[in-house]
């Protein structure tokens, strides 16, 4: 996958984490809420290793 690719994964994985999030807290569902959390964390490391391979132009 390419820069382009995991940024835009990224970008999805942290607006879905952050409405599951919203949905848990209003609904007060600890699980949904944590799931929230966790899909943001993973959109922020996607977020990352597109950066990485942007900077080392896709070659890992």
């Amino acid at each position: 996958m390419g820069e382009a690719t995991d940024k835009l994964k990224a970008a999805g994985n942290k607006l879905a984490g952050n409405v599951k999030e919203a949905v848990g807290k209003a609904t007060d569902n600890e699980r949904l809420e944590a799931e929230g959390k966790a899909q943001q964390v993973k959109g922020t490391g996607q977020d990352v290793a597109g950066s990485v391979k942007g900077a080392l132009g896709d070659k890992i």
